[in-house]
């Protein structure tokens, strides 16, 4: 399951940075992909679609909340399969 998330969350990634999913790489930043504040609420909005979870309100402030980093792509795909997870409890 976590090579699904990892390859789905770097999809919806590439998609947004209008990238190929090879030069998605977890160390990657969101801004060093070329991801603005508009582009990371549609990332977001689509990773919630896509594995039917919340992502915290916050999300977009790493320093406020430990649940969800999104400082680079390792971690937004780590905090996705936290939540994911959570729900299958």
């Amino acid at each position: 399951m976590a090579s699904e998330v990892k390859d789905k969350v770097v999809a919806i990634i590439a998609e947004q940075a209008v990238l190929d999913v090879a030069d998605v790489k977890p160390e990657a930043t969101l801004e060093s992909l070329g991801i603005d504040s508009l582009g990371l609420v549609e990332s977001i909005f689509a990773i919630e679609e896509a594995f039917d979870i919340t992502v915290p309100f916050n999300a977009n402030e790493p320093d406020q909340n430990a649940e969800f980093d999104i400082s680079t792509v390792g971690s937004i795909v780590a905090a996705v399969e936290s939540l994911v997870a959570e729900q299958k409890g």
